[in-house]
């Protein structure tokens, strides 16, 4: 898999009955840098952040709850996360990836432990 640089594209979350996938907007933050930025600081996020590579996060410092699932190099969702402001994410056995999205909004996507996901750099 090709590394990623810091830019915008396109989640592609497929669903388990084989439909078309669902497109999330992206922001990918594959530098040093734009993984320690992150969210902090937002109010809001539009679409995902990808954090890449990456094993755990926190909130600490964040305004707003989050949601985190922690994906493996093929892009399969290993587990699913809501957290809070303040808090530490316990590292992820075999995560390579981190998305993260507003409170609720993966799971208004479908998205769950054992989807596939698609990245399209922008």
């Amino acid at each position: 898999m090709a590394r990623w640089r810091d830019g915008h594209g396109s989640l592609l979350i497929h669903p388990d009955d084989g439909g078309p996938p669902l497109t999330v907007p992206l922001e990918i933050a594959a530098s040093y840098r734009a993984r320690t930025r992150g969210l902090l600081g937002r109010d809001a996020v539009e679409g995902a952040l990808l954090l890449s590579p990456a094993g755990s996060v926190h909130t600490f410092a964040m305004r707003i709850p989050i949601d985190v699932a922690y994906l493996d190099r093929d892009l399969t969702v290993l587990a699913l996360r809501t957290m809070p402001p303040g808090r530490l994410g316990l590292p992820r056995l075999r995560s390579r990836h981190v998305l993260e999205a507003a409170a609720g909004a993966m799971a208004g996507w479908g998205m769950r432990a054992g989807a596939r996901v698609t990245v399209k750099p922008g």
